[in-house]
């Protein structure tokens, strides 16, 4: 792995029936650093993710992680290699426990996934580094509330728990704030940040307040390609930038000056 970048793509393409959604685009990754993938709507941030976790297969191009080419790899292979994502909308039981959502995750600790059917005494070996992974995304006090009870940022809180039950070394995080108030904007952004020790997170996230606050770097995607990049400074001085997002003014953060 060259130059301690633990994802690269190499012109990558996908093409639906003629359709350019992502048109040539490469990326380097820097291990241990917090990357944002943002652009307009449409210009085909959702999609290098579904290509990078192989819920769709490129097109053209190749992606290297760790220097080893994963491009033909099937999801579950990738998952295994440490590349976890965690999706847009919530995905958690709702009607179990916060804690039973986070031992779910673990249950491949006990060699098989997802066996519903074990005794709560089996799972409750689990408990002990479910409860550290709680306690990490500040959810300890809510361990025994059931999901859905949950207020909305909170959720995402868990979501992140169970991604992390998983061991990722390369997180995915597609629009982690998105529709939350300023509060839990502004939790869920010091927990990227905290959870981030020891990762690398590549997000795709709309608030700027967010890719301004805690990004290492930026990738600016627009109709499927790679406009920009750098830190949030350069990119938001950016002129190609502030065309495509304002068509005049300066890129800022949301509530920013």
């Amino acid at each position: 792995m060259k130059d301690g970048y633990i994802l690269e793509t190499d012109n990558l393409v996908k093409e639906f029936k003629g359709f350019v959604a992502v048109g040539g685009v490469s990326l380097k990754v820097r291990r241990g650093s917090i990357h944002a993938l943002i652009g307009p709507n449409g210009a085909g941030k959702t999609t290098c993710f579904n290509l990078l976790t192989k819920f769709l297969e490129p097109t053209g191009g190749r992606i290297r992680y760790r220097g080893i080419d994963i491009t033909h790899e099937q999801p579950a292979q990738i998952a295994r290699r440490g590349i976890v994502r965690s999706f847009q909308i919530s995905a958690v039981f709702p009607h179990l426990t916060v804690l039973e959502n986070v031992r779910i995750a673990l249950q491949r600790k006990l060699g098989n996934s997802f066996h519903f059917w074990r005794s709560d005494r089996t799972l409750q070996r689990l408990d002990g580094r479910a409860g550290e992974l709680l306690a990490e995304v500040g959810l300890d006090a809510y361990a025994q509330m059931v999901a859905v009870e949950l207020p909305y940022g909170r959720k995402r809180a868990l979501e992140i728990a169970t991604t992390l039950a998983l061991e990722p070394e390369l997180m995915l995080l597609d629009e982690p704030t998105q529709g939350m108030g300023h509060e839990d904007v502004d939790r869920v952004m010091q927990l990227i940040k905290k959870v981030s020790v020891n990762r690398t997170i590549l997000m795709v996230e709309h608030n700027m307040k967010v890719v301004s606050g805690i990004s290492d770097m930026i990738t600016v995607l627009a109709r499927g390609s790679v406009l920009a990049e750098g830190s949030y400074g350069e990119i938001s001085a950016h002129p190609k930038v502030i065309e495509a997002y304002m068509g005049s003014e300066r890129v800022e953060p949301e509530g920013g000056s």
